[in-house]
């Protein structure tokens, strides 16, 4: 196999589960030290962790709230500290609610939450990696396709969060480019999760909105993380990539 990022070190937040864990595990598979986050689910950071150790890759995982930025800054330093070094900066980190506008059950507490992880927490992140980068960084932001499109309803809080992102990641690209450093966002569509499973009763709503008809992997996810952080990537910058099976087509 091909190290295309051996040598490399790299912080995957929210890298426990779901999308982040596939984004952890095809990292190290390309030979990136990884270090990830997590907020309640230690269990399974440390299941992940050693499933990269057992097929020969290096994985660290920190306790930490994305919604904090002062947490955030310090996870962002212990990654650094970990391995010597910052090359890659994931930002997977991130809370999905639903509810229409007109809802009078709104959970004031609940929205704020969801903005200051989707985007405090990104933005956090990125001013607290910065300064600890060299020339030819990477920053890679996960986003949504429902950022661009609001195809059902009641996904608008959700929606403005992530299109926060991609506005951020299009500035940012401008912001660090003079430092060699990309910016790009990742924006999934319909993915097979334990939070949004491919087997739920809304799935074939969302699949039949897809041209291909059917849910995506994280797996499939983090090949295109992997993409935007390897050396085939050096003159993409500013770039939202849909890996959304065509629904956005």
């Amino acid at each position: 196999m091909t190290y295309r990022l051996s040598g490399k070190a790299a912080l995957v937040t929210g890298g426990s589960r779901g999308i982040g864990a596939a984004i952890v595990r095809r990292l190290a598979a390309e030979g990136t030290a990884v270090a990830f986050s997590y907020v309640d689910s230690e269990e399974r950071a440390a299941e992940v962790a050693k499933t990269v150790e057992d097929a020969g890759g290096r994985a660290l995982a920190f306790k930490a709230d994305q919604a904090d930025a002062g947490q955030v800054a310090r996870l962002v330093a212990s990654a650094r500290d970990a391995f010597g070094r910052l090359d890659i900066l994931v930002n997977s980190a991130g809370l999905s609610l639903m509810g229409k506008v007109d809802d009078p059950s709104l959970d004031l507490a609940a929205f704020d939450r969801q903005f200051d992880i989707n985007v405090r927490g990104v933005a956090a992140a990125v001013r607290a990696a910065v300064p600890l980068m060299a020339q030819g960084g990477r920053i890679i932001n996960i986003g949504s396709v429902f950022g661009s499109a609001s195809p059902l309803p009641g996904w608008g809080d959700y929606s403005a969060t992530k299109a926060a992102v991609a506005a951020y990641t299009r500035a940012w690209a401008r912001d660090l480019g003079s430092r060699g450093i990309t910016v790009n966002a990742v924006l999934p569509g319909p993915i097979d999760t334990d939070t949004n499973p491919a087997a739920s009763i809304h799935a074939p709503t969302l699949a039949g909105l897809t041209a291909l008809q059917r849910y995506g992997t994280s797996d499939e996810v983090a090949g295109a993380v992997a993409f935007l952080a390897g050396p085939d990537a050096t003159y993409v910058s500013g770039v939202a990539l849909n890996v959304d099976g065509g629904m956005l087509a």
